[in-house]
């Protein structure tokens, strides 16, 4: 007899509601009236299939890992000096990629190698974003940049640390997986150490709990990231990435935790060159902070600011040197993409040669000393001394066939017109007369 509603009374499949007659094979369950079908146990171990495949670590988008030694030597020709960083960098970078890798038929999967996310530690301008983007580009991962001082813990004015992870993601067009093994560069963390060592009762959103936050994503969790940024809210979609294969180098400029070494070192004023009272870029002080620096300890860190946790995750420390006038001068001239490199491009685009003599290039690096903010002075610099001549270049395309830069260029911000050299106030004062002879 037919059931109510006419439905016959043939077994069916309680999935996709085909027939016995219209299967392979139909299983009974526990219960009366409960089947499956054939067809319905195939599609559910795909599925179970697909579920296992995505918990597995995604393959590495390396095609080869490049040896310590080999990304020494391509830093090389991007930043200068530095080279214990480097080698630091190097040996950190080259262990966390290769622990991504497959494992040989032959090898104990039972130890697992844990990240080696890093702390660089240096002055303003001495390469520490530099040496993580070239790292990035030499690697073929995608990269972002994020300012600590900019985030605040989670339900406060400002932004989540979420927001790092999105610009990876961005970074990446989008692609989950290759945005999963990228390198996040967080910049300024010095900056949000909290006050004081002792434990705070209260709330510091912006120092000590940033830390906090940061603790779950540099360890590896997966975290929910807004596809749009901004603040999260209960009826938004969100990006799930997992942390676990991102490698984090932290940085900060640290400025002040030369003294608190010396004084846990007992060092005396004079003993390493009176370093508190002389100029930092000081010839005898840069001595003495590399020997302060060397003596680095982990509660000096905490003593700062830094808490215990946080530093646990960062597991690799390198500090950076100040850049002295012979490091600035090959900054310069040497990296791959040197500005002197970039304004001979320039003026070969109007068919006229550039030399910059030694002298020029020296005083340009004593300037950039005085400025005290590294090797990111050396382009304001140049902007400023090759203004004028950049401003008149154009009109005289293919008349100038060779430009010099000497020292009487840079200390007086001089260019040549008419076979007579000019400075500034005289070149519109020149300017102004001709303009008076021509109304007259």
């Amino acid at each position: 007899m037919p059931r109510s509603g006419g439905r016959s009374t043939t077994e069916r499949c309680s999935f996709c509601d085909k027939s016995k007659l219209e299967v392979e094979k139909l299983i009974q369950g526990g219960r009366p009236g409960i089947y499956i079908c054939n067809t319905c146990v195939e599609i559910c171990h795909s599925i179970i299939d697909e579920s296992k495949e995505s918990e597995k670590a995604p393959p590495l988008y390396l095609d080869e890992i490049p040896t310590p030694r080999q990304i020494v030597s391509e830093l090389d020709d991007f930043i200068i000096s530095q080279d214990m960083a480097k080698k630091v960098l190097a040996v950190a970078g080259h262990n966390h990629f290769k622990r991504l890798l497959p494992l040989s038929d032959d090898a104990d999967d039972s130890v697992k190698i844990e990240k080696s996310n890093m702390l660089l530690l240096g002055p303003t301008g001495c390469g520490k974003t530099a040496l993580a983007r070239a790292m990035a580009t030499l690697l073929d991962v995608p990269f972002a940049i994020g300012d600590a001082t900019t985030l605040t813990e989670a339900g406060y004015v400002g932004e989540d640390v979420e927001n790092l992870i999105l610009k990876l993601v961005q970074d990446a067009d989008y692609n989950i997986e290759r945005a999963q093994q990228g390198i996040i560069f967080v910049d300024e963390i010095d900056k949000v150490g909290r006050a004081t060592a002792n434990v705070s009762i209260t709330r510091d959103v912006s120092g000590e709990g940033v830390q906090q936050s940061l603790l779950k994503l540099i360890e590896g969790t997966v975290a929910n990231v807004p596809p749009q940024g901004g603040r999260k809210h209960p009826e938004q979609q969100y990006l799930q990435v997992d942390t676990t294969n991102i490698l984090f180098i932290c940085a900060g400029t640290f400025t002040g935790i030369e003294h608190i070494i010396a004084k846990r070192e007992d060092m005396a004023e004079g003993t390493v060159g009176g370093f508190s009272n002389r100029d930092l870029y000081d010839a005898e002080s840069l001595k003495s902070r590399k020997e302060i620096m060397d003596k680095l300890q982990p509660e000096d860190l905490i003593e700062f600011g830094m808490i215990p946790e946080l530093l646990g995750r960062l597991p690799v420390v390198a500090t950076l040197d100040p850049l002295d006038e012979g490091d600035l001068i090959r900054v310069l001239q040497e990296p791959r993409d040197a500005l002197v490199k970039q304004y001979t491009k320039l003026f070969s685009l109007n068919e006229t040669r550039l030399r910059f003599t030694s002298d020029a290039l020296r005083e340009i690096a004593r300037l950039a000393i005085k400025r005290k903010t590294g090797a990111r002075a050396l382009r304001s610099i140049l902007e400023e001394v090759m203004l004028d001549v950049l401003y008149e270049l154009p009109d005289h395309k293919g008349e100038l066939q060779e430009f010099v830069v000497n020292k009487a260029v840079v200390d007086h911000r001089t260019f040549s017109k008419g076979g007579k050299t000019l400075r500034k106030d005289e070149k519109k004062k020149s300017d102004n007369d001709q303009d008076h002879r021509k109304t007259a």
